[in-house]
């Protein structure tokens, strides 16, 4: 599995909606991300500045980079824009973390 992480941005006035719609993911989106290689995904928040930690794990870069090109994914950033720093194609922003240290 590769280990990713990285920084995204939510709205200090949307921390509860931001919560509340990753309470009720959509069925399908959970279902495009496992299809697309991606395991044990989680998001912290960072009350203080808004910005959140994501990490999850993948089976293949190359598979999960597909991702965004599906209806879904399309759809949910749509649907998650207004609460974010977001793209032009709505995407949220998101800045890639490099590890530096790892312990099993």
């Amino acid at each position: 599995m590769i280990r990713k992480a990285s920084i995204m941005f939510v709205n200090k006035d949307c921390y509860e909606e931001y919560k509340y719609r990753h309470d009720e993911i959509w069925h399908e989106m959970v279902e495009e991300l496992k299809a697309h290689g991606a395991h044990n995904y989680s998001i912290f928040l960072d009350r203080e500045t808004g910005r959140l930690f994501a990490y999850l794990e993948v089976e293949s870069e190359e598979k999960y980079e597909q991702l965004s090109q599906t209806t879904i994914c399309k759809r949910w950033w749509n649907y998650m824009e207004s609460l974010m720093k977001t793209n032009t194609d709505s995407s949220p922003v998101s800045i890639d973390l490099e590890e530096v240290f790892y312990l099993e």
